[in-house]
C-alpha cells in the first residue's frame, strides 16, 4: 500500500521505487517479493481498477478521493482479482488500512465500495 501511495505521488518506475522502498522497509525476502508482486500487478492494471472504483464509489468523485484511500481500494480490489486470499481478509485488512492511515470515516467507505466490489464479482 505505501509503494502504491508513493507511486501514485511521483509515478516512479516501478524497479526504482521498489528498491527506494526497500533501503528503509525490513521485511523478510518472501514477504517482500510478495509485496513486489502485488505493488506492480495493482500498478499496471490501474485504469481497469480505477473504473472498478468509479462503478462503486456512489455519489463520489473519483478525483475527490483520497490518495491513500485510491492506494488501498486499488490493491484490495487487485487482490480481491488476483489471489486465493479470501475476500474477507482482504476486506478487513483494507479497512485497517484506511483507519490507520487515512481517517476513521475512510474505514467505512473502504469497506462499502470493497463489499459493493465482492457482490459484483460474486455475480459474474
Amino acid at each position: 500500500m505505501q509503494m502504491l501511495f508513493q507511486w501514485d505521488m511521483s509515478q516512479q518506475d516501478f524497479s526504482k521505487l521498489e528498491v527506494k522502498f526497500w533501503k528503509s522497509a525490513k521485511a523478510a525476502d518472501k514477504t517482500r517479493a510478495f509485496a513486489n508482486k502485488l505493488f506492480e500487478g495493482t500498478a499496471k492494471d490501474v485504469t481497469a481498477l480505477d473504473a472498478i472504483i468509479v462503478k462503486h464509489a456512489d455519489n463520489w468523485r473519483f478525483e475527490r478521493l483520497a490518495a491513500i484511500d485510491r492506494a488501498i481500494l486499488r490493491l484490495a480490489i487487485h487482490e480481491m482479482n488476483g489471489t486465493d486470499t479470501p475476500p474477507k481478509v482482504i476486506l478487513n485488512e483494507a479497512v485497517e488500512l484506511a483507519k490507520k492511515f487515512s481517517s476513521e470515516e475512510s474505514g467505512a467507505f473502504v469497506n462499502g465500495v470493497l463489499d459493493a466490489v465482492h457482490k459484483s464479482l460474486k455475480v459474474n
